[in-house]
């Protein structure tokens, strides 16, 4: 097993990824190679860079990692609200994947604060 596997976070965000797969199988064939790819591949970014990250020999490193996977949540938690305004997502489908967005980011601040304080 690698490290990564022992974060809740990183598995949290595979779950977030697997959601967002979910959620976006529905939406307009149109849109597969914009809003779908987009959000799927912002997705992945997050459990793929606290993987990398913590692949890397120093904190700093690992800290740059998790501002990056920071971003790709923020990437489709803005994306997550274009969706629900074309009439893409239900509103319960929005607030759910919204609600574990905002998870995701309190602990990927948390980690990098740890992280910070080594």
């Amino acid at each position: 097993m690698f490290g990564f596997e022992k974060l809740t976070v990183w598995r949290k965000a595979v779950d977030w990824a697997d959601a967002v797969y979910d959620a976006t199988a529905g939406f307009p064939a149109d849109e597969r190679f914009g809003l779908t790819n987009q959000m799927r591949r912002a997705s992945v970014s997050v459990s793929s860079n606290i993987a990398e990250g913590s692949g890397r020999g120093s904190s700093k490193d690992f800290i740059r990692f998790i501002g990056i996977a920071y971003g790709s949540l923020m990437e489709v938690a803005s994306q997550l609200h274009i969706a629900r305004r074309r009439g893409f997502l239900t509103e319960e489908r929005f607030e759910s994947l919204y609600a574990e967005a905002e998870e995701l980011a309190r602990m990927l601040s948390g980690l990098r604060r740890s992280l910070s304080a080594s």
